[in-house]
C-alpha cells in the first residue's frame, strides 16, 4: 500500500477532507472511501435521490487527426467496436484489446464535436491503467494521428433519479440529453463537456471540467440540500448491482470480451471484417463459444457475502471457477457476486456452491443486472 505522502490528489481533495471523508489509497490517488452516511446509506441515497462522485483520477484524452474518420480508423485497430460510424456526440463503451484476445482496459469512446466544429475521438480510461493505455495506443498510431492527454481536466459524476432536475439549474442543455451522448456546453459560466451514461445503473451525468474550476462546480452542486457526496465504497456496490465490470477484477489481460459476456461491444461490421488486435481468437470464440463465461450469482438463504477470489464448485465438488466481484447488495437486500464459470454451468437458474470463509454455500446463476436499469429513455432512436 502506498504511503499517503506518495499519493496524488485530485483538485477536490480539500473539499473531501472538509466533508469528513475517509481517504484511502486507490490507483495511486488519495480518494474518498465514504463520508458521513457510510457506504450502505450512500449507496441507497444514490438510488433514491442523487449522489456526487469525484472521479477526477480517471484519464481523459483525445485522438486528433485531419478528420474524425481517420482518428476512428486508427483506434479500431485496438478496439472491436464500430468507432467510425459512431454518430456525432455519441458515446460508446468498448475494450482495449491485446493480440491474445484479452482486455487491456475498458473505456468510453466519444465522437466529440466541439462548439468550434472540431471533431475528435474522445477517450475516458481507468485511473489505474491510464499510463499503460496511453503507451499502447501511441505504439499503434500512424504518424498522422496524435494522442493528446488532457492533463488539465477533471471529472465529476452526478447520479440518481434527481440528477436531471438539479443539474438543469445551471446547465439547461443537459435536460433531455439522450442516453449515451455527450455535449459541449457550459455549467453556469464554466466550459464543460456533459455526458449521460453512468456507472451506477441510475440516470446521471458526467461533467468534464477545467481542473481549476472543478471544486467550485462541486460546491455549487452541493449547495442543493439533496445532493450528497458518495465515495468509492458505494460506487463499487452500485456498479456491482448494475452488473458492470471493474478492470483488474472482472476484466484482465487474459479475459476476452466474449468470456466477459461483453460480446455486444463487437459490432456487426467488426465481426465481419476483424482487423483489431486478437480478432482471430475473439471471432473464433464468437463462432464456437468460450470455455468460460462471466455470470451473476445470487446468494440462496442465509449466506455471508463472497469476495474476490472465492472458489466456485459444481454439485460434484469440482472446482469450476472463481468470484471476481462480490459483496452485499443494499438495494437487493442480499449478497450478490459476479464470477467466471465453465460455460456449460452458466445457464440461468443453475445452483453452484461458493466457498466463503471455509464453508460452502448455495448460489444461483442469475440474470444481470441485479437491479433494473433506470437510465434515461431517449425520446428518439439513439445509436448505441
Amino acid at each position: 500500500m502506498s504511503e499517503i505522502s506518495d499519493l496524488e490528489k485530485t483538485e477536490c481533495y480539500d473539499l473531501h477532507l472538509q466533508n469528513d471523508a475517509k481517504m484511502v489509497p486507490f490507483a495511486g490517488y488519495s480518494m474518498p472511501l465514504n463520508y458521513e452516511l457510510g457506504i450502505r446509506q450512500e449507496h441507497l441515497y444514490c438510488r433514491e435521490t442523487v449522489g456526487l462522485f469525484d472521479v477526477s483520477h480517471m484519464g481523459q484524452a483525445e485522438l486528433v487527426a485531419d478528420s474524425y474518420e481517420r482518428a476512428a480508423e486508427a483506434l479500431e485497430k485496438l478496439v472491436p467496436s464500430d468507432v467510425v460510424n459512431l454518430k456525432e456526440n455519441g458515446l460508446r463503451y468498448s475494450v482495449l484489446m491485446n493480440k491474445s484476445g484479452g482486455i487491456e482496459d475498458d473505456l468510453m469512446i466519444t465522437h466529440r464535436v466541439s462548439n468550434d466544429d472540431r471533431e475528435v475521438v474522445g477517450l475516458v480510461v481507468n485511473a489505474a491503467r491510464k499510463l499503460h493505455d496511453y503507451n499502447i495506443i501511441r505504439a499503434h498510431l500512424p504518424d498522422d494521428v496524435t494522442l493528446n492527454v488532457l492533463e488539465d481536466r477533471s471529472l465529476l459524476a452526478f447520479q440518481g433519479p434527481d440528477s436531471e432536475a438539479i443539474i438543469a439549474f445551471w446547465c439547461a442543455d443537459a435536460v433531455d440529453m439522450p442516453y449515451m451522448t455527450e455535449i459541449d456546453t457550459h455549467f453556469f459560466d464554466v466550459p464543460c463537456r456533459v455526458s449521460r451514461c453512468g456507472y451506477t445503473g441510475e440516470d446521471g451525468f458526467e461533467l468534464s471540467l477545467p481542473s481549476d474550476q472543478v471544486a467550485r462546480v462541486m460546491r455549487m452542486l452541493l449547495s442543493f440540500p439533496d445532493t450528497k457526496l458518495i465515495g468509492l465504497g458505494a460506487r463499487d456496490s452500485l456498479r456491482l448491482e448494475a452488473g458492470f465490470c471493474l478492470y483488474g477484477q472482472d476484466l484482465s489481460e487474459s479475459v476476452s470480451p466474449v468470456e466477459a459476456d461483453l460480446a455486444w461491444v463487437i459490432h456487426k461490421r467488426r465481426r465481419e471484417e476483424g482487423g483489431f488486435l486478437g480478432a482471430d481468437i475473439v471471432l473464433e470464440q464468437l463462432k464456437n463459444g468460450p470455455q468460460r463465461k462471466r455470470v451473476g450469482l445470487l446468494a440462496q438463504g442465509s449466506t455471508p457475502p463472497a469476495r474476490q477470489g472465492a472458489v466456485i464448485f459444481n454439485q460434484n465438488n469440482e472446482e469450476i471457477g472463481a468470484i471476481t466481484s462480490g459483496g452485499f447488495g443494499p438495494s437487493v437486500g442480499a449478497p450478490v457476486a459476479m464470477g467466471y464459470v465453465q460455460t456449460d454451468l452458466s445457464k440461468l437458474g443453475t445452483v453452484l456452491q461458493v466457498d466463503v470463509r471455509g464453508k460452502r454455500y448455495d448460489w444461483q446463476v442469475t440474470d444481470l443486472p441485479f437491479v433494473p436499469y433506470k437510465t434515461f429513455k431517449a425520446k428518439q432512436p439513439v445509436q448505441h
